[in-house]
């Protein structure tokens, strides 16, 4: 079914229509919109890309966690957006279509920009009420406003924390790397949370790794948890495709190690954001996002085989 393999088919953009979500545990959505962006836009396009990516994804197990998540699977396509309505509009479209795939399924969204974290943690909040969060990023995205605006890609974090969506000391925030106030930096931290900067993360891969692994784990314990992944955590020679690169930033095999070894936490749920296509070289971006997203769900299935 080509791409298929994460269930994609040529109708899959009419949102849940597609018979590849019947039974299955896991399910697959995309998020089209990024008209919060403060920088470049195009990560609406993120989706389809993310998906085409996965083709090479669809032929064997994953080499850690030796199985493959196609056969618990479906795509429910990409939400049908009010894509020129205010944020506020739009955020309430996102919530009501993702919750109806949260009563029946553990999903995956792909983005969009960044904004659209805030509504799935809404719907996610009807379900687990307050859950711990893992938020990979170069951005804090904990500014109080955004260039004047109450709301944006910059702002999900603040207002998660102050909607009381995600507990605040359960918050985790790994590859922050870019420039602003000392308040909005270290917000997630001055509530209690964990930050691993770049810098903090600068040479350390595979073993060296381990500490921050032990923290983490320790800190979110069994609540159920969130993980919302900016492919711009990643250095720009990993993901130039992204609206707003930062230099200095995490490696590949660095958000890969995470990943796999963070698999056993309790998580809920999972988006991957701001992979926007058209910034992209040799599809370096959309590769990589989509060999994240295969190794988060593989490491669940994994996990529930086991159990």
């Amino acid at each position: 079914m080509g791409i298929g393999q994460f269930a994609y088919a040529s109708n899959s953009n009419r949102f849940l229509a597609s018979q590849a979500l019947a039974g299955q545990a896991y399910a697959l959505a995309g998020i089209p919109f990024d008209g919060a962006v403060t920088n470049r836009p195009g990560a609406r396009f993120g989706p389809q890309e993310i998906r085409r990516a996965s083709l090479m994804l669809c032929d064997g197990l994953h080499p850690v966690f030796e199985v493959s998540p196609l056969a618990h699977l479906g795509d429910a396509g990409d939400m049908a957006l009010p894509n020129a309505s205010p944020l506020t509009v739009v955020r309430e479209a996102i919530e009501t279509q993702a919750a109806l795939l949260m009563d029946k399924h553990h999903c995956v969204f792909l983005g969009g920009d960044h904004s659209v974290t805030l509504p799935l943690l809404r719907a996610l909040n009807r379900r687990h009420g307050q859950v711990a969060l893992i938020h990979f990023d170069a951005h804090c995205d904990t500014w109080e406003d955004h260039f004047g605006e109450p709301s944006g890609h910059g702002t999900w974090t603040y207002e998660a924390i102050q909607e009381g969506l995600v507990v605040p000391e359960k918050t985790v925030q790994i590859g922050l790397r870019s420039s602003g106030e000392r308040a909005a930096r270290e917000y997630v931290k001055d509530q209690g949370g964990l930050i691993f900067t770049a810098r903090d993360l600068r040479g350390r891969d595979g073993a060296g790794l381990a500490g921050v692994i032990t923290q983490i784990r320790e800190r979110l314990g069994d609540t159920p948890c969130y993980l919302t992944l900016d492919i711009d955590c990643l250095d720009p020679a990993f993901a130039p495709g992204t609206g707003t690169p930062e230099p200095g930033g995490m490696t590949s095999s660095q958000v890969l190690t995470l990943l796999e070894e963070l698999a056993p936490l309790h998580f809920v749920g999972m988006d991957c954001v701001e992979v926007a296509p058209a910034y992209d070289h040799a599809e370096l971006t959309s590769n990589a996002a989509a060999t994240f997203v295969w190794t988060y769900l593989s490491g669940q299935i994994a996990k529930t085989a086991k159990a």
